[in-house]
């Protein structure tokens, strides 16, 4: 599907509304791979920003042909090499092989690697421009956000940034293609979802960011997944700032738990109803039912995790241990955690889960005992 942005810039990318997992991480809405087509009407230059999943390789041509042919191209930027903004390089690059990619020196040596070719690179740095005659391709490299060969792209006459993974969302909606679109709650839920479990650990890396964002003038903003930004754009920037600052709210709690044969998850059921009659923010997640990787939108904002296990052969349950290794990769900090669990016979769960909070640097409540019901 085409989008026209403005007179002369399209939305070329690609739709994948039946992908639930995505690296690890749960898409149950789907994604999408957006990649950009411009066209400078004053020189009659081409500029592509960004290539898809390579398994939507003829899809995007498609896109890319329903505009003007591929051999049209005559420059592409390629803010990020991962594998679902670059797979389709092969097959764009066998037709226009001699075409100039603009991406940062990572990115440049990344290509190499993945596609073990040789392509016609221009690396950049931060202040180095593209100029195609009328328009003007400023470069901001982002190093780690969340790849360290990731940057951005800025047009300035049209004031659109081109933000790659930065600002993003996993949705493919039918019927969405901009934030007012989709709705401001909606839309910050699966940013904040994005965050949590893509950008979390790279907080120091987005202050960075913004502080260069906050000098160009934005009317539009054009990321690799999800709609793109017109109207919420400051609140958008504004959430960034909240959790790349690991701002949290104190009357937030999020509970996570599996169980065996139900005691676990009444002692979860107890420590929800203390806290809601105390007027917290409270939910639950039980990981027999939901993708570890769900919880985590929750975790981003909440000051209290409380996770809970049965003992199993000895182990915490096999969900739990896959929530807390892919929690303790993602490094929430200052956290308050607690462990708790019933323990049939032996009960290591509790200690284990104890120590995989304390090793995340949180402060660990002991288990108050009259939650202790085995």
């Amino acid at each position: 599907m085409v989008i026209k942005i403005r007179d002369n810039i399209y939305a070329v990318g690609a739709r994948d509304p039946q992908v639930r997992i995505f690296h690890g991480y749960a898409t149950p809405y789907g994604a999408t791979y957006n990649a950009y087509l411009v066209h400078d009407d004053q020189s009659d230059k081409w500029v592509l920003i960004d290539n898809v999943k390579a398994l939507f390789t003829e899809e995007f041509i498609r896109n890319i042909e329903e505009v003007i042919p591929v051999e049209r191209i005559d420059y592409v930027i390629q803010n990020h090499i991962e594998p679902d903004h670059s797979g389709s390089c092969p097959a764009i690059f066998g037709r226009i092989p001699n075409a100039p990619i603009y991406c940062t020196a990572g990115a440049q040596k990344g290509l190499k690697a993945y596609y073990k070719q040789d392509f016609n690179c221009q690396p950049v740095k931060l202040g180095d421009t593209l100029n195609t005659g009328k328009y003007t391709f400023h470069f901001v490299p982002a190093p780690m956000v969340h790849w360290p060969d990731s940057m951005l792209t800025y047009l300035a006459e049209e004031k659109i940034l081109f933000s790659n993974d930065a600002f993003g969302q996993h949705i493919c909606p039918d019927n969405a293609f901009y934030d007012d679109e989709l709705g401001y709650d909606r839309l910050m839920e699966r940013a904040g979802d994005y965050y949590a479990n893509i950008v979390l650990p790279f907080g120091t890396q987005v202050q960075g960011l913004l502080k260069q964002a906050a000098k160009l003038d934005i009317e539009l903003v054009c990321p690799s997944h999800g709609v793109m930004l017109r109207k919420y754009i400051g609140e958008m920037v504004g959430a960034y700032d909240r959790w790349s600052q690991n701002q949290v709210q104190e009357d937030k709690v999020v509970i996570v738990y599996d169980s065996m044969w139900g005691s676990t998850a009444e002692m979860a059921e107890q420590i929800r109803a203390d806290f809601a009659n105390a007027g917290k923010q409270v939910s639950v997640h039980c990981l027999k039912d939901e993708h570890y990787s769900q919880v985590m939108g929750d975790v981003l904002e909440a000051k209290f995790i409380f996770v809970g296990s049965s003992t199993l052969n000895n182990n915490m349950m096999p969900t739990v241990s896959a929530f807390l290794t892919y929690m303790r990769g993602l490094k929430p900090k200052d956290r308050v955690g607690m462990a708790f669990g019933s323990y049939g016979w032996s009960g290591e769960s509790v200690k284990q889960v104890e120590d995989v909070l304390g090793g995340l640097g949180w402060t660990v409540l002991p288990l108050r005992k009259q939650l202790y019901r085995g």
